[in-house]
């Protein structure tokens, strides 16, 4: 069965490159297309597609709203949001609202490839999982079936950082902890400022001035990690640029156009210190994932 699409975007050009990367590359099929979210929202109900590509910005109502409208209507697909904004606030409510996964403008086709494919490839994972399920219900087999540990924010995150082959840096450390903070917290979807974050990770049972010293510690830290796995990252993709966790971690947890950079970077072996990382949308991405995981 061929993976649909709902394009919206106010951009009549972005909406057709959209519509042939999917269909020149084979990742499945557009069964419709708007120019604005509330014509979107209609438009996704409607043909209830798989996957839905959603602008961030449009005149009449923007794409955050837009998702949160659908899911509160009951549409259960995907999202991928489409934005050339920078806005740290905006893509980390973004990706709370429920999106999967963030494609940059000016639309790369190779960018857009690796993210449909790995949206892709999750739905299909899902699919599996619920039609192994709807198998063993049909054979009365769930009453046998203990109840599924829930799992803790360390169990969750480690293998994530494993994956992403910072496990040995100081700084995995102070992820693992501000994840438990989070966890946490009465409202655990939401994401607090990261200095409240580097707070509570410095805390244990420090003194207000030690806090404040060790937290600036914990940054430096942070960034270091998050530099790390960034450049695990770009050096796994220069060797083999189809590879899993490349596809998967590399659009997901950096943004795309410092991955590219990062990339030319080692491949012209220059100097550190050139490349940036956005450590909010890292942070982010793994609050967002290990609720998934955990929930």
């Amino acid at each position: 069965m061929a993976i649909t699409y709902v394009i919206i975007d106010d951009d009549a050009v972005s909406r057709r490159m959209l519509q042939g990367i999917i269909e020149q590359c084979g990742l499945g099929e557009t069964a419709g297309m708007a120019d604005g979210g509330i014509q979107g929202v209609q438009a996704v109900l409607g043909a209830r597609p798989d996957i839905v590509l959603v602008d961030l910005l449009m005149p009449d109502q923007d794409g955050i709203e837009t998702v949160r409208q659908l899911k509160n209507r009951g549409f259960a697909g995907k999202f991928v949001m489409i934005s050339q904004v920078e806005n740290k606030e905006m893509v980390g409510e973004a990706y709370q609202a429920g999106i999967e996964f963030f494609i940059h403008k000016p639309i790369n086709r190779i960018e857009v490839e690796a993210v449909l494919a790995n949206v892709r490839e999750r739905l299909k994972y899902e699919r599996h999982i619920q039609q192994m399920k709807q198998s063993l219900s049909a054979f009365d087999m769930f009453e046998s079936v203990p109840p599924r540990k829930t799992l803790e924010p360390r169990e969750v995150v480690k293998p994530i950082l494993m994956d992403l082959g910072i496990m040995g840096e100081s700084g995995s450390k102070d992820i693992v902890a501000m994840m438990e903070y989070l966890a946490k917290q009465p409202d655990r979807h939401a994401f607090p400022a990261l200095k409240e974050l580097y707070e509570a990770a410095a805390r244990g049972g420090r003194g207000e001035q030690e806090i404040e010293k060790e937290s600036k510690a914990i940054e430096q830290r942070l960034r270091r990690a998050v530099m790390a796995a960034l450049a695990n990252m770009a050096s796994i993709g220069l060797t083999d640029y189809s590879n899993p966790k490349f596809e998967y971690y590399a659009p997901l947890y950096f943004d795309f156009q410092d991955v590219r950079l990062k990339m030319k970077a080692i491949e012209e072996e220059q100097p550190e210190g050139k490349s940036k990382v956005n450590i909010k949308k890292f942070l982010q991405v793994l609050h967002v994932e290990m609720l998934g995981k955990m929930e």
